[in-house]
C-alpha cells in the first residue's frame, strides 16, 4: 500500500519518521508530507501566508503524481489538522483513493472549519499565535468512477483539551467508519509510533 501522510499544524513529515521506518520494512511506500509554509528552511512569502486551500492542492498534487497505471492502493492518513486537508483532497481525488484515515483529527462536514469544529483552549491558541502579525499562526511553546474509500479514525484517548472525544464517540456508532483507539494523547506518531504503525499496516487495501 502506497501511505500520503499528513500532519497536523506546527510539525513536518518528520513527525511520522517512525511510523514510516515501521511501515517499509513491512513493504509499503510512504510519502510524508511537510504542508507549504512550513518547512524548515523553505522560502516564506509573507505577505501571501498558505492557507488550507493550497495545502489541499499540495497533498492532491502528491497523490496525483502516483503512476495510474499501477494502481497501487492508497491510505491518505491525516493528523489533527491535517484532517481538514485529506477531507479536502478527498472530494477532489476520491476515486484514487482506497483509505482515508483520520489520526485524532478533525472530520469536517460540508461548511465546517477549523475554528468551528476545535476547542476553546486550540481557540485560545490560535489567537495567540496570530497576535504579531494577524496572518501566521506562531508554534506554541514546546510543540512542534468515483468510490468511497474506507474511512478509519484513529483516536489518541480523551486527554486533556482534546477536541475529539465527542467525535470519536459519534464515530464509533457509524457503520461507515472503523475507529481505533491509542490512547498516548493527540502526538500519536511520537508516542507510540509502533501501535500506530500496526493499524496503519492492517488497512484493507478496498475495492479497486
Amino acid at each position: 500500500m502506497r501511505f500520503v501522510m499528513v500532519p497536523g499544524g506546527w510539525q513536518g513529515g518528520w513527525v511520522f519518521d517512525p511510523v514510516a521506518a515501521e511501515l517499509r520494512r513491512d513493504g509499503h511506500h510512504v510519502e510524508a508530507v511537510t504542508l507549504s509554509g512550513l518547512e524548515a528552511d523553505g522560502p516564506v512569502d509573507v505577505d501571501r501566508p498558505p492557507n488550507l486551500d493550497a495545502h489541499i492542492a499540495q497533498v492532491a498534487e502528491i497523490i496525483d503524481r502516483g503512476d495510474r497505471s499501477d494502481r497501487e492502493p492508497v491510505a491518505l492518513c491525516g493528523h489533527s489538522y491535517g484532517g481538514m486537508v485529506i477531507a479536502g483532497v478527498a472530494d477532489r481525488l476520491g476515486d484514487r483513493l482506497d483509505q482515508i484515515v483520520f489520526i485524532d483529527a478533525y472530520v469536517p462536514d460540508d461548511g465546517d472549519s477549523c475554528w468551528s469544529l476545535t476547542s476553546d483552549r486550540f481557540r485560545e491558541l490560535f489567537l495567540a499565535g496570530a497576535r504579531a502579525d494577524g496572518r501566521w499562526v506562531a508554534v506554541p511553546e514546546g510543540l512542534d468512477p468515483r468510490r468511497a474509500p474506507g474511512k478509519t479514525f484513529i483516536s489518541g484517548g480523551a486527554w486533556p483539551g482534546s477536541p475529539f472525544v465527542a467525535l470519536t464517540e459519534r464515530l464509533r456508532s457509524d457503520s461507515g467508519w472503523r475507529v481505533h483507539e491509542i490512547p498516548v494523547g493527540h502526538n500519536i506518531a511520537r508516542r507510540d509510533p509502533h501501535r500506530l504503525a500496526a493499524v496503519l499496516g492492517a488497512l484493507p487495501p478496498g475495492s479497486a
